[in-house]
């Protein structure tokens, strides 16, 4: 599982064995949301779901002790189609695993 750090906004690779707590982050996926490439990169950080982000981490930071986030669209490198596969069949688990599970606006 790829998490995104709330105070770095870096990624890392967690095993299901070493997985620190997380907040899951359910949203709706506008046109611009930011990829994996992107955030791996931190590259078209001016893209509305790089924005959609930030905040999110922020309200974390704000209002959570946990450091950690997964959202689907920039945890996910959906140019593996094995690595989506695998995601898509882990995601019931990760979300009842999840401390907690979070809406996020557009």
């Amino acid at each position: 599982m790829r998490l995104l750090n709330v105070l770095t906004r870096e990624l890392k690779e967690f095993s299901d064995t070493n997985r620190p707590p997380c907040v899951i982050v359910s949203h709706r996926w506008g046109a611009d949301e930011a990829t994996y490439r992107d955030v791996r990169s931190m590259r078209n950080t001016n893209k509305a779901g790089f924005r959609k982000i930030r905040r999110f981490c922020r309200w974390v930071r704000d209002n959570c002790s946990i450091k950690w986030i997964w959202i689907d669209t920039c945890c996910i490198n959906k140019d593996s189609a094995t690595e989506l596969s695998e995601s898509i069949n882990s995601m019931f688990r990760w979300y009842t695993e999840s401390e907690f599970l979070s809406g996020m606006a557009p």
